[in-house]
């Protein structure tokens, strides 16, 4: 039997989308009223079609059946974890690498208090988590002992302020127990669950909120090449026997999101299907979170090589998944981020 997916498009924003849902002409994403549509595209392996949400009622039985249950995954609220609001799009996660050799700011905040300090900063800025990480998992990096990523990080985490909410960037079951102790609200493991087979128990046993994340072989292979049948497509039914696995094992809670892992097994031309292309993914169900800040797909588009050179790329791309309603956006450079976010923002309005 075919298999269908439902992908949102054509979106309205601020006092326009409140005014559209009001007349009953487009619908509210996730139950966001600033944010709506009033197209689908209906996609299968060999086929795609753009309808209005008026016309879903000319298709066939099922298929009407399906698309009907998505539109209704997709306009349903999301529930708030871990300091992320969804009624507000986009939620800013501010990125913290404890690391000598990450590939944008490796070595710049790993020595004395500047981590620490860093972390202050990216809350001030107004980061609404910050994703710490104690292993680089760039392209070509090899896995360090848990002692060395350990020791990396365990002193911020017991220093900083409660009141700035830290995700944790690791694979590693330990480092996960060790960080949800020192109040850690979100479990980011870049592996898809996969690294470390006592994961899964530990997310069961905390009821942590996590990502289920995507990645094509591991930091050290998953640029060889990377291949896919049909990226999108792939990577969607990838998440759907993620989100099954997570069941089986009992974790019965909705405090999930999806991180499609942007230059993680992919090349430009498989980032930009999957950037452009990222509201399917809201058929899914939960939040979805882009981390596209100075990777190497800006470089490729723009010819400008130095990581620390791409806030231009950055900030385009950020607008353009904020378009999409992507809700969490995983960036270094919070203060020039949010400030483009409310220079749109107030465009909107006039």
């Amino acid at each position: 039997m075919k298999k269908y997916y439902t992908r949102v498009c054509n979106f309205y924003y601020g006092e326009n989308s409140i005014k559209l849902i009001k007349q009953k002409k487009s619908l509210p994403l996730n139950g966001n009223k600033k944010i709506s549509f009033d197209h689908i595209e209906i996609l299968s392996r060999n086929s795609k079609k753009k309808i209005h949400i008026k016309e879903v009622k000319n298709l066939t039985k099922n298929l009407k059946k399906k698309i009907k249950k998505d539109i209704k995954i997709i306009t349903q609220k999301k529930n708030n974890f871990s300091n992320l609001n969804f009624s507000k799009i986009p939620n800013i996660m501010g990125i913290l690498n404890l690391t000598p050799d990450s590939f944008s700011d490796g070595g710049k905040f790993n020595k004395g208090n500047l981590g620490y300090e860093q972390a202050k900063n990216l809350f001030k800025f107004g980061a609404d988590i910050i994703d710490i990480g104690g292993e680089s998992t760039r392209p070509k990096s090899k896995i360090i002992k848990k002692e060395i990523e350990w020791n990396r990080i365990k002193k911020i985490l017991t220093k900083i302020n409660k009141k700035i909410v830290l995700s944790l960037d690791t694979r590693k079951s330990e480092i996960m127990e060790n960080g949800i102790k020192k109040g850690v609200k979100l479990i980011n493991d870049i592996s898809g669950l996969s690294f470390d087979t006592q994961t899964i128990d530990v997310l069961k046993k905390y009821k942590i909120p996590f990502f289920i994340h995507h990645i094509q072989g591991t930091p050290l292979t998953m640029q060889n090449n990377p291949t896919y049948k049909n990226v999108l497509l792939d990577i969607y039914d990838y998440f759907e026997k993620k989100i099954n696995y997570v069941r089986k094992n009992k974790i019965k809670h909705n405090k999930i999101i999806l991180d499609p892992g942007i230059g993680f097994g992919k090349n430009l031309k498989h980032n930009l299907n999957l950037i452009s292309n990222i509201s399917i993914f809201h058929s899914l169900g939960f939040p979805i979170l882009l981390g596209m800040s100075k990777k190497k797909f800006i470089k490729e588009i723009s010819g400008i090589n130095d990581s620390r050179k791409r806030i231009g790329g950055t900030v385009s791309s950020t607008i353009f998944a904020m378009m999409q309603g992507v809700q969490i956006l995983r960036v270094h450079d919070v203060k020039e981020v949010i400030q483009s976010i409310k220079v749109f923002n107030e465009l909107l309005k006039r």
